[in-house]
């Protein structure tokens, strides 16, 4: 069935598609971000955002950081093996479930953390300067209410043909 109406006019432009926009954008930050923690601290995106999750919360299995940092199970294994070879992490067995270990980081992965989340935060009050408080408290909230409306969809609920 074809889409009549508004829908049928409407053409897919990449400029003016939301969601590529936000895909760009947030490449371009993570790329920006990644600058306080790649060259200095040979890390990678992946490990940087394990580190930041493990330091806010941990230990956690790997399926938990999966959900927690929204990247792959691959990507998460690589990323952790990669901090577990520099002794950044520690892998734990997990009493809860004998076919899984938990993560935490190792006292040098706190130094480090502790190293780079200032350089991090420092990227982000740059990138953020020329907007207003209030422009920033109300993205966070579109971000948040956007991820929110993705997660949903990809519960089980399918686009429909009507806009």
């Amino acid at each position: 069935m074809a889409p009549t109406g508004r829908a049928a006019e409407r053409r897919l432009h990449l400029d003016d598609y939301l969601p590529y926009r936000l895909s760009v954008a947030a490449n371009a930050v993570s790329q920006l971000i990644a600058r306080a923690y790649v060259d200095r601290f040979g890390l990678s995106v992946p490990q940087w955002r394990l580190m930041a999750v493990l330091a806010e919360d941990s230990p956690l299995t790997q399926q938990a950081l999966c959900g927690r940092t929204v990247m792959d199970k691959v990507t998460v294994m690589r990323a952790a093996r990669g901090l577990l070879q520099r002794r950044l992490l520690r892998r734990q067995p997990n009493t809860e479930d004998g076919r899984s270990h938990r993560l935490s980081l190792t006292a040098a992965g706190e130094r480090m953390y502790a190293e780079v989340a200032p350089l991090a935060l420092q990227y982000e009050a740059r990138l953020l300067a020329g907007l207003e408080h209030g422009e920033v408290h109300r993205l966070e909230q579109w971000l948040r209410r956007l991820q929110q409306a993705a997660s949903a969809l990809t519960d089980g609920a399918r686009p429909t043909q009507e806009p």
